[in-house]
């Protein structure tokens, strides 16, 4: 960076507005413009927060969601009373996640594959469960793998109830979203998702899957989709590499 010249100097100059999604996220796309082109160099420091927001038009709270996106990215490094710090031109391949609705989940499956192993009917306590289904029943599973580059970031296990599976085959999964190609073919809206996270441990069969060792950690992400009518259409368990996979949420104090 020319040193003569102010950081912020050096931020894009753009409008913000909701419509074109969380503000948070639109500020984290525009600071990594100049550390993706080198204007902002490793050990360079960021504007200060305050003059961020000032630049941009938004809250302080803003700004710093951003900068955790970044961090998370590997490509800051916040720093206490201090400006941040640029670490690397370029995101690690990681994953991390921060989710409030569905445009969230589409957003953390940004430059993502998703390879599909099998599509077919299997009987399962899950879909007893989930579906309300007899022990002779048996609905359909879908077996897939989350990538990003040549990375393997999650092993996904996919049930849904007989009817719902019936109409679907293995062709029809081409979005890395599985739950809009779902909404594509069945010509439904999924309204709401519930999301249930867990810690596992690896077995032999998942490591291989994920390329991690057996018994390392697992994060598990299981998302119960509803329809409009609140009937469960969709049940995924996501697995992720616990050392490569976070998720973040902002939690308002709501008490007085």
């Amino acid at each position: 960076m020319d040193h003569s010249a102010s950081a912020i100097d050096f931020l894009p100059g753009r409008l913000l507005v909701r419509a074109n999604g969380p503000l948070y996220r639109q500020v984290a796309d525009l600071l990594r413009v100049p550390i993706a082109n080198g204007v902002l160099a490793v050990g360079d420091e960021l504007p200060k927060e305050a003059a961020i927001a000032e630049h941009f038009g938004v809250s302080l709270i803003t700004v710093r969601q951003a900068l955790r996106d970044l961090e998370a990215d590997g490509i800051i490094r916040k720093r206490s009373a201090k400006p941040a710090v640029v670490t690397a031109r370029n995101p690690s391949v990681s994953l991390s996640w921060n989710f409030k609705n569905f445009a969230d989940m589409a957003a953390f499956t940004r430059n993502a594959q998703l390879t599909v192993k099998s599509y077919r009917r299997e009987k399962s306590p899950v879909m007893q469960r989930h579906f309300g289904m007899g022990k002779s029943e048996a609905g359909y599973c879908l077996r897939s793998v989350l990538s990003v580059g040549e990375q393997r970031k999650a092993q996904i296990t996919t049930y849904f109830p007989p009817d719902v599976g019936a109409r679907l085959n293995r062709d029809d999964f081409t979005d890395v979203l599985i739950f809009r190609s779902v909404q594509k073919h069945l010509g439904l809206r999924l309204v709401v998702a519930h999301v249930t996270v867990r810690a596992e441990i690896a077995d032999e069969a998942l490591a291989e899957e994920l390329a991690i060792r057996t018994g390392d950690a697992i994060l598990t992400v299981e998302m119960l989709y509803q329809s409009a009518d609140q009937r469960n259409i969709e049940f995924s368990v996501a697995r992720h590499p616990a050392d490569i996979f976070s998720i973040t949420w902002d939690a308002p104090n709501d008490l007085s």
